[in-house]
């Protein structure tokens, strides 16, 4: 066994991965001249133990390791701009500081602490039934193939909280079952974690159409119903997805930039912001801050970084 596959939970990935096929309804493997893009395989992206000059870590082993490209030096500055390339990439732009803590965060409690686990599951099926009902966004309900509510377990410690169902998740009525699911798995997995132990959910329960951004007017539709999830589950942390999740949560319009790095509150939970899955997707730079995130989250459960 080599270093870079050993100690990694394969069984586990690979019961992952089936349930995504289940769920997105593939019934044929794919052929080996197809193979995943190296954008989804390439979680984490760089090694545990790897270390720069100066000796700082640079983030979590990669799954499947990707090929060694060698990069070119960055122009000098007298130098006209040297065109962006597998092999001449452009240099990464620095990552900026995180900004300052902001002081203890304050809680309060949930509204409702009484119910038990089968009032737990009445009250979300009606919630559910609730939200199929909706017709409140005529621009989304007549393009809509069915709507997307939530899946995981009734008494969650960690709620996982998106955007918006894709086409994938409008399809199979269940968030995160795309390319961006199969990442999070990913995620999920190098954090100690299984996603049969979070409760994911999205903020809107309906695909908007083309994939597009939410507007205000959509996340105030939707409110009532997530915020009466959120109080059904009662989860001790809320992982918010992108800027908005982390805007209907917080009601606060600030970046996930901004928001990142630090746990904030949403009644009786700590909430914590980072990138969402697809944003990771298009900028893979950005995967050493999210897993900066959820090594902040592993340590409030509990959990020890992996250190290689």
């Amino acid at each position: 066994m080599s270093r870079e596959t050993e100690g990694i939970d394969w069984t586990t990935i690979a019961e992952q991965l089936l349930g995504h096929w289940k769920r997105s309804g593939i019934t044929h493997l794919p052929i080996a001249r197809h193979p995943l893009p190296d954008e989804i395989a390439q979680w984490p992206v760089a090694d545990r133990n790897s270390a720069d000059a100066t000796g700082s870590s640079k983030g979590p082993s990669t799954l499947q390791p990707a090929p060694t490209k060698q990069a070119s030096p960055p122009p000098k500055p007298s130098s006209p701009p040297v065109p962006s390339s597998p092999e001449n990439p452009l240099p990464t732009k620095p990552i900026a500081p995180l900004p300052p803590m902001e002081g203890p965060i304050t809680l309060t409690p949930w509204v409702n602490t009484s119910l038990d686990d089968n009032g737990r599951a009445v009250a979300l099926q009606g919630l559910h039934e609730e939200v199929k009902a909706c017709r409140k966004c005529a621009d989304i309900v007549c393009r809509r193939m069915q709507t997307v509510f939530g899946i995981g377990p009734l008494r969650p410690k960690l709620v996982m909280m998106g955007e918006a169902p894709g086409a994938d998740e409008d399809r199979a009525g269940e968030p995160f079952v795309g390319a961006a699911g199969q990442l999070l798995d990913k995620i999920l997995v190098a954090s100690g974690l299984a996603r049969n132990q979070v409760y994911i959910m999205n903020t809107l329960k309906c695909r908007p159409p083309g994939n597009r951004t939410p507007v205000d007017a959509e996340i105030e539709n939707c409110r009532p119903f997530f915020e009466s999830q959120l109080e059904i589950l009662q989860p001790e942390y809320i992982i918010c997805w992108g800027s908005i999740a982390a805007r209907a949560v917080l009601r606060r319009n600030d970046s996930v930039g901004r928001l990142r790095g630090r746990f904030h509150a949403y009644k009786n939970a700590k909430v914590l912001v980072t990138y969402h899955p697809s944003y990771l997707l298009r900028t893979p730079e950005a995967k050493h801050q999210t897993w900066d995130d959820m090594k902040m989250l592993m340590r409030e459960l509990g959990i020890t970084p992996p250190t290689r």
